[in-house]
């Protein structure tokens, strides 16, 4: 690198980095101002902030440019990237990071051209979502209770809707006003669908059964906002019936394919929520009187039939003539027939009368008498045999009965209660050994843990008038103190003489025998 003398360069002015890019951005806004730039959109930022950051380039270049939140909320359309736009705009500079780029002013897509294709590839990609498949459409009901409008509260909509629903069929309408274009349209027309949605049945506000989407015709750009993916998305899932009324017939937007049923016009929307209340009842009234008349002509068709039936059948006293005659008949064939009965009744009790003489009478009874004397004199030796036999079978069964197998029985039994006994005895045993050995441990940790193995380490026990002296203050107020050693007491001012001794531990009691050193004589149960 050349070095450059200072005689060379004491002509050249000298600029701070602050002056040059000042230079070089008063000089960029005044020779350019507002521009309009013709582009395509590259990367599209919006941060938290609202403002709009976006790149605008063709086959060569690329400018950077910024929209500010306020000229955001302006735009009828949102630029989305790859489209072709307009913008106007000043050129000015960046100097903190040394570039250049446009404050947009106001941005159109260029040409209608550059809008269908970006419809046109919404489209497609909610389409591919499954969003406008006829099976979620569902069936709109035939007279709707309460019926749900989205529109602006003030356009001819409005009233075209009502006008025709009172002339068709009057049913309740609620209202949910929303801006139908601009950039408002979006947002509130999917919370308007969603806010529907979400009233609860037999509430204080009642809940639509069918919901009616309507806006007037206008351009594209007008109608643009029911092609937002918000409001596609919200009328596709809306559990309400939903139909869209956007612009006029030739018009058509996102929310016609996502709705239950579409339109032409808001008008035809009104014609297809409710029937034709005369034309009701007149088919109504046609239909009962076609059910009147089919009925009546069914009734005059069976009785009829009724009536050729009962030609075919006989008269009642026909029927009753035949049994009537018989029972005559009968009723004359009566009293012989019971005069014949009589006689032959009296004809054989009188032949069974002439053998029931006393002297029959008495060899029967003493037939009889000879027959219970005879199982009499046969009952005793019977009841004899009887008891004899029993008397034998309890005396085998007597002999059976020993008490041997008793004997052994006890004996056993009182080994085994001996042989608890001893297991009895020496678990005790076992059990109070146990508790001496942790009782003899918990004594040692005692020992271990008091104050008296803490004085055999070199440290001294300080008391003043009785009382345990831990501080410098406390011992000099003191009137006589004592220092206990592990050895002894050592007394400090007072009076003279030897301090008294310390209490010692008193020697652990001698164990008591332990229970396994008895003599299974005294620990035995018996």
């Amino acid at each position: 690198m050349d070095l450059i003398d200072e005689g060379e360069a004491g002509n050249t002015p000298e600029f701070s980095v602050s002056e040059l890019s000042g230079a070089v951005k008063r000089m960029i806004e005044g020779e350019f101002g507002f521009v309009r730039v013709r582009g395509e959109v590259g990367r599209v930022t919006r941060p938290r902030s609202g403002h709009l950051y976006l790149d605008l380039k063709d086959d060569r270049s690329v400018i950077s440019g910024v929209m500010w939140k306020g000229v955001v909320a302006r735009l009828q359309t949102m630029p989305e990237e790859g489209m072709e736009v307009v913008a106007t705009g000043r050129m000015t500079t960046f100097p903190g990071q040394s570039k250049y780029q446009i404050v947009l002013e106001d941005m159109r897509p260029a040409g209608m051209g550059a809008l269908m294709a970006m419809l046109e590839k919404r489209k497609v990609q909610l389409a591919g979502e499954g969003l406008f498949d006829a099976s979620r459409k569902v069936r709109l009901p035939y007279l709707p209770e309460v019926i749900g409008v989205v529109t602006s509260p003030t356009g001819a909509v409005i009233r075209d809707i009502l006008h025709r629903l009172r002339e068709r069929f009057p049913r309740k309408v609620l209202i949910w006003p929303v801006a139908v274009q601009g950039n408002n349209c979006a947002p509130e027309v999917a919370r308007a669908i969603e806010g529907f949605n979400r009233l609860s049945p037999g509430g204080a506000l009642p809940r639509p059964n069918l919901l009616i989407v309507a806006r007037g015709g206008g351009s594209v750009e007008d109608l643009w906002g029911f092609n937002e993916e918000i409001v596609v998305r919200a009328a596709a899932a809306s559990e309400i019936p939903l139909i869209s009324a956007v612009g006029h017939e030739t018009d058509t937007t996102l929310i016609d394919f996502a709705s239950d049923k579409r339109a032409p016009t808001p008008t035809a929307a009104a014609e297809i929520a409710v029937p034709v209340r005369l034309e009701l009842l007149a088919w109504t009234r046609d239909a009962g009187t076609r059910m009147t008349r089919a009925m009546g002509q069914r009734v005059e068709v069976r009785g009829q039939r009724l009536r050729d039936l009962a030609r075919a059948m006989p008269r009642p006293e026909e029927l009753l003539d035949g049994p009537r005659q018989r029972v005559d008949v009968l009723g004359d064939r009566l009293p012989a027939a019971l005069t014949r009965l009589v006689d032959r009744r009296r004809l054989w009790l009188s032949e069974q009368a002439g053998s029931l003489r006393p002297s029959v009478l008495g060899r029967a009874i003493a037939a009889e008498q000879g027959k219970v004397a005879d199982r009499a004199a046969r009952l005793r030796p019977a009841l004899q045999r009887l008891v004899q036999v029993r008397r034998e079978a309890l005396a085998r069964r007597v002999d059976g009965l020993s008490l041997r197998p008793i004997r052994r029985e006890i004996s056993a039994q009182t080994e085994r209660l001996e042989a608890m006994g001893r297991r009895m005895d020496q678990a005790q045993a076992r059990r109070i050994e146990q508790a001496q050995q942790r009782l003899e441990a918990v004594d040692r940790l005692r020992e271990t843990l008091g104050y008296r193995e803490t004085l055999k380490r070199g440290y001294a026990v300080v008391r003043g008038d009785g009382a345990v002296v831990t501080t410098q203050i406390a011992a000099a107020q003191a009137q006589a103190l004592e220092i206990e050693f592990s050895d002894g007491v050592l007394r400090v001012g007072g009076g003279d003489g030897p301090a008294p001794e310390p209490p010692r531990p008193k020697p652990a009691a001698k164990a008591k025998p332990k229970a396994k050193d008895v003599p299974p004589e005294q620990g035995s149960l018996f």
